[in-house]
């Protein structure tokens, strides 16, 4: 599939579906069994998953027709069909991570999104490919616009199997820009919620991993995150993703604030120029933009967040470190020597470079807090341009994380929505709210798309 518009893909979408479900016009059943042709069709080139079950998931489309024709559905997503990534636990699928060492993991528990999807229920169809533990080393997911191209990572398999329409959502996780980037180079719609919004079970490793979710529309993006937030909620101590049950109503931003990030100076002048025009459109449409210039509180948040790839690094790496360093004695052949150079900078470290890293990020969650009366939003690029061609030798082989690690560390809400082409293939633009600001900042999300399509 060449050639990707933003005004014209029609991507997979399951809210429109469910009137049909009720007037048993159609059913979660014969949509599943949809999903199953276009895997078939599609999966050998796009490569987005590890394992499905789909027995199971045939199972629970049969349950869950049953439900809405009785008139009596779990929640609005009651028969979804949706992809689990490979970082996270299921009962009865294994889960691998994307790494040797794991090989034959199978714990037989749910991870607690996962737990909340099937009390909603959702059918689970399968485990999506992961980068190796989630870091940088690629597994053989495509690109489903251009197969000799990245689908971004970590979420490689969430984000192709959304953008080659073989389910209309997947979860995904985010420590840096595992959820956004993906679905930026995939055309998808994503939110990496507030941190710590949705709860997310056993892996509670990182202070900036999250949980999130990659559908073809918002509506579905929203259902999803709510069916699992209001059924398990935040992580400990955490307040859970709050806000309306059912998708934000669309809202017209003021006035937004232009984010740079570290990668601007990196970026190609064909995104450079789509991202303006963009941008013309937006004031031409009566919204105000605040650039680095235009405001000192807008400079210094860019200041702030300048080197947020080498602070988010540093703070997961040594955050990994034990994890890792254990796995590699169980196993000295079961991570990749790219994961050990990973660790080898981890443990370089010092307790006093680790606490420095933690104070950058809260100057820059400070800095980002100071700008909350300047705009209702950020707008940035969710990605560096167009997905680059595969190459396996390349420091950044699933993408450069730049315009993702800053609402990692700030632990802000992002919803990433598809609005430009360039080369022929997707690359989306995010919006930023503050912490808790996940209902809002998917109103505007929201807004943006229906202004733009």
């Amino acid at each position: 599939m060449a050639g990707y518009s933003p005004k014209d893909f029609q991507a997979l979408r399951w809210h429109d579906a469910t009137p049909a479900f009720r007037d048993g016009t159609d059913t979660p059943r014969a949509y599943l069994e949809r999903c199953l042709e276009t895997i078939a069709a599609r999966e050998p080139a796009v490569q987005a998953w590890v394992v499905r079950n789909e027995a199971g998931a045939r199972d629970a489309a049969d349950s869950s027709t049953a439900r809405w024709r009785a008139g009596r559905p779990l929640s609005p997503i009651d028969g979804m069909p949706v992809g689990i990534k490979d970082l996270l636990e299921t009962r009865d699928m294994p889960t691998g991570m994307g790494c040797a060492g794991y090989k034959g993991n199978f714990p037989k528990r749910d991870n607690a999104a996962v737990t909340a999807l099937r009390e909603a229920g959702a059918v689970v169809l399968g485990k999506t490919v992961t980068t190796e533990l989630g870091g940088a080393h690629p597994g053989p997911t495509t690109n489903p616009f251009d197969v000799r191209r990245t689908p971004g990572g970590s979420s490689s398999g969430s984000a192709a199997a959304v953008a080659a329409r073989m389910v209309p959502a997947a979860i995904g996780t985010q420590v840096g820009g595992s959820i956004i980037r993906p679905a930026a180079y995939c055309g998808n719609v994503a939110l990496k919620p507030s941190q710590g919004a949705i709860n997310r079970g056993e892996r509670q490793a990182t202070s900036q991993s999250t949980h999130g979710v990659h559908a073809g529309c918002i509506e579905d993006m929203w259902l999803v995150a709510m069916a699992i937030a209001s059924r398990v909620g935040g992580d400990p101590g955490r307040a859970p993703l709050s806000g309306p049950a059912a998708p934000p109503v669309p809202r017209r931003p003021e006035r937004l604030v232009v984010m740079e990030t570290e990668g601007w100076a990196e970026l190609d002048a064909a995104s450079k120029a789509a991202f303006a025009a963009l941008l013309a459109r937006l004031e031409a449409a009566g919204i105000t933009l605040v650039r680095r210039g235009d405001h000192p509180l807008a400079e210094r948040f860019e200041q702030g967040i300048t080197d947020a790839r080498a602070i988010s690094g540093a703070i997961t790496g040594w955050e990994n470190r034990w994890n890792t360093r254990n796995l590699l004695e169980q196993d000295p052949d079961g991570i990749s020597a790219r994961a050990k150079a990973v660790l080898a900078r981890a443990e370089a470290m010092t307790v006093a470079d680790y606490q420095a890293a933690l104070a950058m990020r809260e100057e820059a969650q400070a800095r980002h807090a100071r700008i909350a009366p300047l705009a209702d939003a950020v707008i940035a690029l969710a990605c560096p341009g167009p997905a680059p061609v595969f190459d396996a030798e390349s420091a950044r082989p699933t993408g450069d994380v730049a315009f993702n690690a800053p609402s990692s560390m700030l632990f802000a809400p992002v919803v990433t929505v598809p609005l430009l082409a360039v080369d022929g293939m997707p690359v989306g633009v995010q919006l930023m709210g503050q912490p808790g600001q996940d209902a809002g900042t998917a109103a505007l999300a929201r807004w943006l798309l229906d202004s733009e399509k």
